[in-house]
């Protein structure tokens, strides 16, 4: 149950994310939307012409009698609508990551900086190559999400069962594959296989139901996967962080210095401050009288040579 309120934690930290840096947000917007325009149109020839399908892939039942034939093919149709519909949802973030690669490799880019103070890690790899990884490995995924489809989709006609049990199993397995597939854009520039991913993920399945299976109920919701897939990669990517055991912040800033004479040099400041211990500085150079020693100061300095504020930390023999 805590991995599950954890994954969660991650999915609504990556939509905090983005809400704040609105240029990433918008970016990350574009993929969403052409492909839910290729599905959406796919869905509409699917229902205008679907009938006409089964009538064509049924002949034998050409001759029966009314209503049998209507009954029958149409519930054939409404099976087959349902199906892509399924499939619909269980590929959309793969075909979304697929034709937004360069988008959501940037973004997932910028949380990693953000995150670490200004460091992320690089794959080395072309562009060309990260395509042809990224698309060989949502295969991979996609035979396994189509097989896992199929089965649910057998076991839905068992009574009672069918219309209780497995659609939660469903929605469960459905955030498992979303996870996999999000977190894959950071994983990739790491240079981590398939296989390693997926171990991973087995081993903290609470974590990515927590967080993929929330995202599954949202993109029944028609459109609203479209706004959630900026945010959802964000939130990957902070996941796969802490998986990776990185540390969540960017490091203080640090400066070291040794006082040669009454004035110490601060590195990260701005200017020239004092010497080491806690207090405030004025003045052109500021002494501290007492034994030398060593310590951390934090303070504000004002003056000429002590414009600085904030937390500061150095070395050094104070006088």
């Amino acid at each position: 149950m805590r991995d599950l309120g954890a994954g969660f934690g991650y999915l609504m930290k990556g939509q905090r994310w983005v809400a704040q840096h609105g240029k990433q947000y918008g970016w990350g917007l574009l993929p969403g939307l052409i492909t839910l325009v290729l599905y959406a149109a796919a869905l509409v020839c699917l229902g205008v012409w679907g009938g006409d399908f089964i009538s064509w892939s049924t002949p034998f039942a050409d001759d029966w009698t009314s209503p049998w034939q209507g009954v029958f093919r149409g519930f054939l149709t409404a099976v087959l609508f349902a199906l892509a519909l399924l499939l619909a949802v269980l590929t959309f973030t793969a075909v979304t990551l697929l034709v937004g690669q360069p988008f959501y490799e940037s973004l997932s880019e910028e949380v990693d900086r953000a995150e670490s103070g200004g460091h992320a890690p690089e794959s080395g790899l072309s562009l060309m190559r990260e395509l042809w990884i990224s698309a060989r490995d949502s295969l991979r995924l996609l035979v396994r999400a189509v097989l896992w489809g199929i089965l649910l989709f057998a076991l839905g006609f068992i009574p009672f069962v069918g219309q209780t049990v497995i659609p939660v199993i469903g929605f469960f397995v459905t955030g498992y594959f979303l996870t996999e597939e999000l977190t894959s854009v950071a994983w990739q520039r790491r240079n981590r296989e398939v296989r390693e991913r997926l171990a991973v993920l087995r081993s903290r399945r609470g974590l990515a139901w927590g967080f993929g299976t929330p995202l599954a109920l949202a993109f029944l919701v028609p459109f609203v996967a479209v706004f959630l897939m900026p945010g959802a990669v964000a939130g990957a990517t902070l996941m796969v962080r802490e998986l990776e055991g990185e540390t969540g912040a960017p490091e203080p800033a640090q400066a070291h210095a040794q006082t040669p004479g009454p004035e110490a040099q601060w590195p990260a400041a701005y200017g020239q401050g004092p010497g080491q211990g806690q207090g405030q500085a004025q003045g052109q150079g500021a002494q501290w009288p007492g034994a030398h020693g060593q310590g951390q100061g934090q303070g504000q300095g004002q003056g000429q040579n002590a414009q600085w504020s904030g937390p500061q930390h150095g070395q050094g023999w104070t006088n």
